[in-house]
């Protein structure tokens, strides 16, 4: 239980939330609604899951609203150049792919700050959207939308795989030599090489799969709507990062688990919605996700500094 205190900390804070807003305005959860406003945010969950498995690795990528975005388009042309959806979804996992791999190859293999790299790439593939796109709204084809199911079936089909995604990563992280390894290179990654991991091969690993994460993600906006923006991703980084920092990863690497990136999305999420039922000013969002943001990462610090003396 102690080990886990900063996620079981964020879940009551977000379970004192909802509790507040069963109190003040219990029309909240009403099903549809609810259910609308939980698939709309697991786009920005599977990106969050990337973040933190680059952040544990002691990295940081800051171009993944871009690659959202670009990923997004990619599919949204091919899907409506009239190949199956299978195709696009295919075609955006490949884009994806190649984009952390560029940012792997930069920060493993040649040794660059990934804060750098992933700045530059980040206003690379804005500024290509923006040549290419000229900001156009892309129409998507019929049969696009939810899958070509029903809305109840396709918002069933977005939370179950973003569940299944949580569950899966989770234990790969816990099970196989290739999560512990992301653990070990982010706790010291000289100590992991002398244990016989590659922490260059590891490192590379994590951006390209953030990269197939964040077309996951775009796929997953983009059977939410009939059309497609191409600044879809802008600010995807920040509210990620967030929501990976709040649930309990450590800001400098080698700690923290999956799960609590959910209530960290989930609570941040809901900072809007709770202003409007509290009647206050939605200008205080931000000062209050600022403000949540700033706690967790005071609380990892001193979390860290009792370690050290302890040790």
């Amino acid at each position: 239980m102690k080990k886990y205190s900063r996620e079981w900390s964020v879940a009551a804070a977000f379970g004192l939330l909802m509790l507040s807003l069963l109190i003040v305005a219990p029309h909240f959860f009403h099903w549809q609604p609810l259910l609308s406003r939980v698939t709309s945010q697991m786009p920005a969950m599977v990106v969050a899951l990337g973040v933190a498995l680059v952040i544990i690795s002691r990295q940081i990528d800051i171009s993944i609203g871009a690659q959202f975005s670009m990923c997004a388009v990619i599919a949204g042309l091919v899907a409506a150049s009239g190949l199956p959806l299978g195709v696009a979804i295919l075609a955006a996992i490949a884009c994806g792919a190649l984009m952390g791999a560029l940012n792997g190859l930069l920060v493993a293999y040649l040794g660059l700050p990934s804060i750098v790299v992933t700045l530059a790439t980040m206003v690379t593939w804005q500024e290509a959207l923006r040549l290419w796109q000229q900001g156009r709204l892309l129409n998507l084809p019929e049969g696009i939308q939810w899958f070509g199911q029903s809305q109840a079936q396709g918002q069933a089909i977005v939370i179950g795989a973003t569940a299944l995604l949580l569950i899966l990563l989770s234990w790969l992280m816990k099970n196989i030599a290739a999560g512990r390894a992301i653990y070990a290179v982010g706790s010291d990654a000289e100590a992991a090489r002398l244990a016989g991991i590659n922490p260059q091969r590891t490192t590379f690993g994590v951006f390209v799969s953030m990269g197939v994460l964040a077309a996951l993600a775009a796929v997953m906006n983009l059977v939410q709507s009939p059309q497609i923006q191409p600044s879809c991703g802008d600010g995807m980084e920040l509210k990620a990062i967030a929501a990976a920092v709040v649930g309990g990863i450590a800001i400098r690497g080698g700690r923290g688990t999956l799960w609590g990136v959910l209530p960290g999305l989930l609570l941040l999420a809901n900072v809007n919605p709770a202003l409007t039922h509290f009647h206050q000013p939605p200008y205080w969002e931000k000062a209050i996700q600022g403000l949540v943001i700033i706690l967790a990462v005071v609380a990892d610090g001193w979390n860290q500094k009792k370690q050290s003396k302890n040790g």
